[in-house]
């Protein structure tokens, strides 16, 4: 059996181009995009926490310390300048080395400047 974990996210980053006309894919800095652990033409989701889009493409490197994070092509119109996204990239894995993963979680401010990294998230507790 194969499970699907999350590898890595960027999360909360704020779109800064939306770019109809261009290879469909996402643009992202260089800086942010070595960090997190996602490679040049590796899938991923894209989850528009501003509009509640949800849809997939494939990253390209913008260019480092940008903090560019550019919605291209199609998925132009699922996100805005200004709307903040969370990124996140998958790996398949076996049981045993899914129960051993630590994913790469950047946590980014309005500038997509990083605020913090981790790799857990906090238990969800009840109100």
């Amino acid at each position: 059996m194969h499970l699907h974990m999350l590898k890595c996210k960027l999360h909360r980053a704020r779109v800064t181009h939306a770019e109809l006309d261009y290879d469909g894919s996402c643009a992202i800095d260089g800086k942010l995009l070595d960090l997190a652990n996602i490679l040049e033409f590796e899938k991923i989701d894209i989850y528009n926490i501003t509009n509640g889009e949800r849809f997939t493409t494939y990253a390209i490197r913008a260019e480092e310390g940008s903090g560019i994070i550019s919605v291209n092509g199609a998925a132009a119109h699922k996100a805005r300048v200004g709307d903040r996204v969370i990124i996140a990239a998958y790996a398949q894995m076996d049981e045993a080395a899914a129960r051993q993963l630590k994913p790469r979680l950047v946590y980014l401010d309005e500038e997509n400047r990083v605020v913090r990294t981790a790799n857990t998230i906090p238990v969800q507790m009840a109100a």
